[in-house]
């Protein structure tokens, strides 16, 4: 019987991963002034002894004006990376598995309260809240204080925080950067004509609209180094007529190709709140198979991936080349021991922990 394509290693650059298994970046909402805290160490330490091919570190704003809420990690200054690198020194101390990490903006998205205290915006003169910028004046929800549309020196200074960014994620020794311009944040709201309104050479055409996304790509690339993959995700759609589409994020995923990118990550939505989404198992690896058959570089999928034979079958395809897990993992941080059990593939597993292999499953962990 042929080994599983899941388990099956792939390199992305000088990147070697051990399974095609990511975990995708999950905001945490629990730093302080940008810094990671003890929380980050226990949840990005326990997803690290999971077995996974690779570890994304949470959407990490290049600004302060780019998290998505006052408690969003960042890495903008010699504090901010200091706390990370504390993180990480621990994590590394007992565990291999390669780390990425997703730098982002959240533009007009920005300045939110926490999830379970309502999410809302925060106004810029209350505690906690800040004045947004996006393309255009267009806020995300009628009703909520309108963003500030950026000039060329405010796109200027936000582009060189991504590659300052880069360069601190350089200096930790982090193995990838992948780039959030999906799920309605700032580098998706210039791709989409419904959120970018700009009669300026950063708006209307695609190539246009393309234009700052490609920049800021351009900029990182250019501080990381180069043997080491810069990836990006992308929502494949709005899900909204006349919206960013597919045709369009396969133009966009072409153009990043040529540019060097590493890898494409497939997800959807979030732009804008009139999305209508077909939430269902699998329902947004349709948009990844379109990219994969129009660029070589490798692609994930993500979204309700949730059943080890349905993980097998997108890889085994060839509708992509790697899965994302993000809500499953949290709910089974072991998620990769079960796949490769049912499987019949092996996993990394820590020392600590090669006394639980069950009886039916001998050759279960790697030696």
């Amino acid at each position: 019987m042929s080994s599983p394509k899941l388990f099956e290693p792939l390199s992305v650059g000088s990147l070697k991963l051990a399974n095609r298994i990511v975990i995708a970046p999950m905001c945490q909402y629990s730093a302080v002034d940008g810094c990671m805290t003890d929380w980050h160490l226990m949840h990005l330490g326990h997803l690290a002894v999971s077995g996974a091919g690779l570890l994304t570190i949470e959407a990490t704003a290049v600004t302060p004006e780019g998290r998505i809420s006052y408690a969003d990690v960042g890495l903008w200054d010699d504090q901010t990376e200091a706390a990370m690198a504390r993180t990480l020194k621990a994590i590394r101390q007992w565990s291999d598995m390669p780390i990425a990490i997703q730098l982002a903006h959240a533009g007009r998205k920005a300045s939110t309260d926490l999830p379970w205290l309502g999410g809302r915006q925060i106004l810029p003169d209350q505690p906690n809240g800040w004045q947004t910028m996006a393309p255009s004046a267009q806020p995300f929800q009628s009703g909520e204080h309108a963003p500030v549309a950026m000039d060329r020196e405010a796109m200027a200074a936000v582009r060189d925080a991504f590659a300052a960014a880069a360069r601190r994620t350089a200096r930790l020794g982090i193995d990838a950067i992948q780039i959030h311009a999906a799920h309605g944040y700032l580098l998706h709201q210039f791709l989409s004509p419904l959120s970018n309104r700009r009669d300026d050479d950063y708006g209307g055409s695609l190539e246009n609209r393309m234009r700052f996304p490609l920049e800021i790509f351009d900029a990182v690339r250019e501080a990381f180094p180069a043997d080491q993959a810069v990836s990006v995700r992308v929502s494949g759609t709005d899900w909204v007529p006349d919206g960013w589409d597919l045709e369009q994020t396969v133009a966009f995923a072409q153009a990043l190709e040529d540019r060097g990118c590493g890898a494409i990550h497939v997800s959807s939505g979030g732009l804008d709140p009139a999305q209508q989404i077909p939430v269902g198992p699998s329902y947004q690896v349709p948009l990844a198979r379109a990219v994969k058959q129009a660029v070589s570089i490798p692609v994930i999928a993500v979204g309700l991936i949730t059943d080890y034979d349905q993980a097998e079958a997108i890889v085994g395809t060839g509708d992509a080349d790697l899965i994302a897990l993000a809500r499953g993992m949290l709910y089974n941080p072991r998620w990769p021991w079960h796949a490769a059990a049912h499987l019949g593939a092996s996993v990394s597993a820590p020392n600590q922990y090669l006394r639980s292999q069950p009886r039916g499953f001998p050759d279960l962990f790697d030696e």
